[in-house]
């Protein structure tokens, strides 16, 4: 994942207060995108 990828990923986990600063500096670029998947990312299952 691209540094800016990166940050604005770890920027919107930051904004919806799911993680603190600490936890998100140790989480690796997979964790990131996991979590920002989780919260952020729509699925057509979350329609039906």
């Amino acid at each position: 994942m691209s540094q800016l990828a990166r940050v604005s990923k770890v920027n919107d986990l930051l904004e919806k207060q799911k993680f603190n600063q600490k936890e998100i500096s140790e989480m690796t670029d997979p964790q990131i995108e996991y979590y920002h998947w989780l919260y952020f990312e729509d699925s057509v299952y979350d329609y039906m």
